[in-house]
Parts: structure tokens; C-alpha cells; sequence
């Protein structure tokens, strides 16, 4: 089959890999549509996966073509989203409840090959059956929902907090949206890519701005998200907290970024900081959520190309062209 392969440190090709094989509780799904994520430009660096080559792609939508041995609760046919999370249920964190945070943690399209391919291979137990209406390709949306919902799912929001949101790309407009329906009284999004933050207008936002300096509101926010991973959007959010209100690193950033905090404020107001990995028993409900349709897929997917385009869809996508961009096998 034709897949993407991220054979190197910044080395990407469309190549031909063999077919994935069906374990007894797996599926094979014929792969509809792949999105790309930051996490795709980590892996590219050297970040995530433990050894390279690996074919990248944990955001996708297919409909399967056959299944494993075992496999009872699905059909050949059935149209699914692929939670591509991946856990031991056995280490402490998997026990506690925790595991995204499992000590083996492993992901379809990070560590294992993923849906940047004609097939992908997955546990049955990470198929949601998509509902007749909703359009397969657009499913491929689920997954970042579901880490949206994940990220709402920490920040245990109180009704009417004044939000304040960094970024206007793919996962900061889905907490946009998201931060609606937990009834904040004002959300604004800054980004310094005026095209992004015209879709945040599109979607409802309180207001927008290229700084937080443009906002009126001196007091700070209760809930300040970080959505962009850069060190400066972090550093200056950290700074924007009002008393009592929380800090959400919701972004995915270099291993290397660093920003200073200060302790004494962070007592003194009872501030609080704290990160939101990946999806937590949020896949279902995020479907759930997309089949309502709580996300327009022709606001937020910008561009779908080819697989043989990949490696020019990623640099489409380093270099802030777009919303989010998918890859049709």
C-alpha cells in the first residue's frame, strides 16, 4: 500500500510499505481522510516517536475492511473514527485511571504506523461507528476534538469565566467552541495570523486581537489557555491570569521551551497551573459531540490533498497556511 513515511529527522516521503496485518482484536480500515497536527512536525524533528521510520497520522476516519479474529462488536463496512491511543493497562498511572499518562505510552501514527496511509491498522476498541449522517472524511475531526474535550475536562470551568485563548488555529478555535458551551461570558483569541483570527470572528468570539495589551481587561482572565506551544505565548499568558483563575498549557511545545514562572504570585493569588495531555476517556463523548454538530468541517478544514502531496501539506502547515489540512489516500 501507499503510505506516508517519516524515514529520518526531518526526511518525509510517500512510499510503498507492506499491507497491516489484523491481530485477533484489531480492524483494518481503508482510510478516508488523515488530518495533520503539530504533533506530525514534532515527530518530524525527533519528538514523540522512539525510532523513525514510522508512518505518522493518529487523526483519521475510514471505513474497515476487515477484521480480526475476535472481533464481534463491528462489521466489514462499518464506518469509524480511531481513537489512536494506545495503553498498557497495567503500570500505575493505567490503573489509577490515568492513562494518558500510562508509562508505556504508545499512540497509532506516533509510535505505531498511523492513517497517513491507504490502510491503518487498530484495536477494535478504539472504533467509534460514525452515525449515517456525519460525513466520513469530516470525521477525521474527532480526534483533536476529543483532546479539546480532555482540555475542558481539566479546567473544570465554572459558568461565566472571562476565557482568554492563544491561537486561532485548529485547537484553539475548537476551544472556542468548546468554551461556549460551558457558558463562559466572554472568550477573545489572540494570533498574530489576522486570516485566523478572521475565523474566529466566523465562529462567535467576544473579540480578537493580535496582543492581550488590546483587550480591556486589567484584572486578567480567569481561564488563560495556551493553545500555540511558542515559549513567548506561554510566558506572556502566565502573566495574564487574574487571582484565583488558571493557566491550561493545552499546546504542544519544543521539548526544549522554557519560561519563568513566579512562585510567590502563584501562592499569593492562588494560581493555578496545569496541562492537558492527549485524550482521557474523551473519544466518545467527543463523537457524540461532533455528530450534534457542535463543529462546521467546512470552517475548520481548510485544504485536502492528495497523500502524495504530505510532505508539502506539512509545510503548508508549519508555515501557518490554513486551518486544519487533510490528507485524502
Amino acid at each position: 500500500m501507499k503510505a506516508a513515511v517519516i524515514t529520518g529527522v526531518g526526511s518525509v516521503e510517500v512510499t510503498t510499505v507492506d499491507d497491516p496485518k489484523c491481530g485477533p482484536r484489531q480492524v483494518v480500515v481503508d482510510v478516508a481522510a488523515c488530518g495533520i497536527c503539530g504533533t506530525d512536525l514534532h515527530i518530524l524533528q525527533g519528538e514523540f516517536a522512539p525510532t523513525l521510520p514510522v508512518v505518522p497520522g493518529h487523526e483519521f476516519a475510514g471505513t474497515i475492511v476487515e477484521i480480526g479474529s475476535q472481533v464481534d462488536e463491528l462489521k466489514v463496512g462499518d464506518r469509524v473514527a480511531v481513537d489512536p491511543s494506545l495503553y498498557c493497562h497495567e503500570c500505575r498511572m493505567c490503573r489509577a485511571g490515568k492513562s494518558n499518562l500510562c508509562e508505556r505510552w504508545a499512540a497509532i501514527g506516533v509510535t505505531t504506523s498511523g492513517g497517513a496511509a491507504e490502510f491503518a491498522v487498530a484495536p477494535v476498541a478504539n472504533c467509534v461507528k460514525l452515525p449515517d449522517h456525519v460525513r466520513i472524511e469530516d470525521a477525521a475531526l474527532i480526534e483533536p476534538l476529543s483532546c479539546a474535550v480532555r482540555g475542558y475536562d481539566v479546567l473544570r470551568s465554572q459558568m461565566a469565566s472571562r476565557v482568554l485563548i492563544y491561537g486561532s488555529g485548529t485547537m484553539g478555535l475548537m476551544m472556542l467552541q468548546l468554551g461556549k458551551l460551558t457558558g463562559a461570558s466572554s472568550i477573545e483569541v489572540v494570533d498574530l495570523n489576522p486570516e485566523r483570527l478572521e475565523t474566529a470572528r466566523r465562529l462567535g468570539v467576544t473579540a480578537v486581537a493580535a496582543t492581550p495589551d488590546e483587550l480591556d481587561r486589567p484584572q486578567g482572565w480567569d481561564v488563560v489557555i495556551d493553545a500555540t506551544g511558542n515559549e513567548k505565548a506561554i510566558q506572556d499568558g502566565l502573566g495574564r491570569v487574574a487571582k484565583g483563575g488558571t493557566f491550561l498549557q493545552f499546546g504542544v511545545s519544543d521539548y526544549s521551551a522554557r519560561v519563568t514562572i513566579e512562585p510567590y504570585k502563584i501562592y499569593n493569588q492562588e494560581i493555578t497551573i496545569t496541562g492537558s495531555m492527549a485524550v482521557l476517556h474523551s473519544f466518545e463523548r467527543a463523537a457524540d459531540l461532533f455528530a450534534t454538530g457542535v463543529l462546521d468541517p467546512e470552517i475548520f478544514i481548510s485544504d485536502r490533498v492528495p497523500l502524495d502531496d504530505y510532505a508539502g501539506a506539512l509545510d503548508q502547515f508549519k508555515a501557518g497556511k490554513g486551518r486544519k489540512i487533510q490528507v485524502l489516500p
